[in-house]
């Protein structure tokens, strides 16, 4: 890709980018949320046209009108964000589109070889008979790469192939990376995890506000280097955890059971703590977040707010009791991608902005102006859609109208998935500025060096059961939360 440059309504996304891809290699694409990664990608998967430059395969120009071209020049493309029918199994969705033309008898036993065979390659025993949408978030993620794998692509684009994989999941797409390496396949890895980029990577491309700062061998890189070439400038602290005064509890939950992913958990969150939650995939980590903010109803057990039980019935008690769930999954349960940001941010504040059944629209853009501001969210203005936004503001305009709440109890599952670590950073000092203030803090996180970096105190789940607690977090190690996760 030479002379790359894409405009959109307000914006220069991309400006006279450079990226080159050789056989056998995977090149690593790094940067900022808003640096224009996605932007550059979806040029390769026929979602956008470049306004300026040429892309070239095997030294010759081409064209890609569309995702159809793409797939017929060999490239394909694993999104961030899922591209799945969630109605159709796992096997119609891996050969969706290539259905062949001349019979009307689709081979579908010797597709769901194929996909038995894919999931092997993948580490993975899911049925290709689920429908996807009764798979879990890491396995709708396996099913992706099955299906990007499934197309004989000589160039395979992955934009956070790993961000809902569990370590053992990690250390398979690794070993499939590999092998397609050896294969003679290029492929362009996205991630904000860096200490994957050490391990997958042969060399390294970085943009910042849509340019191309430069490229670099994975041996000229160390991590330091990495986020100084990302940001612009030098982290002295990754995760810059800062202690603040830790008083009495403010959420517990006591014997909480809800079929087999949450069974008889106990836990409590006190004023000033950040409590890390953590576990591998399918834990109940979420299954029990999602129950301390209404969204589920436990079979039994009890939950108490500053020493009261409460029995929430739905979202809406625990939002009017002051407990606040920044979701797992921001696209389909943190936003509703088709409204504005202001809309956003205004939906469960309408009360605060209302008079006399009124909505002071002059106060609500100048409160979203002004978490806009602090959170230093990348937007055209309050008036963009939300779906139009990079990955990591979409989570900060989720966090603003949270934050506009000044919710007591603050539920964070995956707070930084899919965000860069100049994003993290900011986010983290959000954190340590909430606890200061007296807010209790619910981080489930699947990055064990950010649960470590950032919480007071641990608690570690297995197939739905609390089954260790870390106290002295400073002196913990990795090893010794996977020791408890694994059971």
């Amino acid at each position: 890709m030479r002379g790359i440059h894409k405009r959109f309504p307000g914006v220069h996304a991309l400006k006279d980018v450079e990226l080159e891809l050789h056989p056998g290699e995977c090149l690593a694409l790094l940067g900022e949320n808003g640096a224009g990664k996605s932007t550059l990608i979806k040029m390769l998967g026929g979602a956008h046209l470049p306004d300026e430059g040429v892309i070239e395969l095997n030294g010759r120009p081409v064209r890609i009108d569309g995702p159809q071209d793409a797939l017929a020049a060999g490239l394909a493309v694993i999104y961030q964000e899922f591209n799945l029918v969630p109605w159709l199994s796992a096997r119609e969705n891996i050969f969706l589109g290539q259905e062949p033309s001349r019979i009307c008898i689709l081979p579908a036993k010797r597709e769901r070889k194929k996909a038995r065979e894919l999931f092997e390659q993948l580490g993975s025993d899911i049925d290709p008979a689920t429908l996807c949408r009764d798979l879990t978030v890491a396995e709708q993620q396996i099913v992706e790469i099955a299906k990007a794998l499934a197309t004989d692509a000589r160039i395979l684009i992955m934009d956070e192939p790993s961000a809902a994989l569990s370590p053992r999941e990690v250390e398979g797409l690794f070993k499939v990376i590999e092998s397609l390496k050896a294969s003679g396949i290029g492929i362009i890895y996205i991630s904000h995890r860096l200490d994957e980029i050490f391990t997958v990577a042969d060399r390294v491309t970085f943009l910042r506000d849509g340019a191309h700062v430069g490229t670099r061998t994975i041996d000229e890189l160390t991590r330091e280097k990495m986020i100084e070439l990302m940001v612009g400038r030098s982290i002295d602290q990754e995760y810059p955890k800062e202690p603040a005064e830790i008083g009495d509890v403010r959420l517990a939950c006591k014997g909480i059971n809800r079929g087999a992913k949450v069974q008889d958990v106990t836990l409590s969150v006190r004023r000033g703590e950040i409590l890390g939650l953590t576990g591998l995939v399918g834990s109940g980590r979420t299954e029990t977040a999602r129950i301390l903010f209404g969204a589920d109803k436990p079979e039994s057990g009890k939950i108490t707010l500053d020493g009261k039980e409460l029995s929430l019935a739905n979202p809406r008690e625990a939002i009017a009791s002051g407990i606040c769930l920044l979701t797992e999954d921001r696209k389909t349960q943190g936003l509703v991608l088709g409204q504005t940001i202001l809309e956003n941010f205004g939906l469960p504040n309408l009360k605060s902005f209302s008079r006399y059944n009124w909505i002071d629209r002059g106060r609500e853009r100048s409160s979203m102006l002004d978490h806009g501001k602090k959170l230093q969210i990348k937007m055209t203005g309050p008036d963009q859609v939300a779906a139009t936004l990079s990955g990591g503001n979409q989570q900060k305009v989720v966090l603003a109208k949270w934050l506009e709440r000044n919710a007591e109890v603050l539920l964070f599952d995956e707070p930084t998935r899919g965000i860069d670590v100049g994003a993290k950073y900011e986010i983290y000092q959000l954190m340590n500025r909430l606890a200061a203030q007296g807010k209790a803090i619910l981080m489930i996180s699947s990055e064990l060096p950010e649960v470590l970096g950032m919480s007071d105190r641990i608690v570690v789940m297995h197939e739905g059961q609390v089954k260790g607690e870390i106290t002295d977090v400073p002196n913990a190690t990795q090893q010794d939360i996977m020791k408890i996760a694994v059971g």
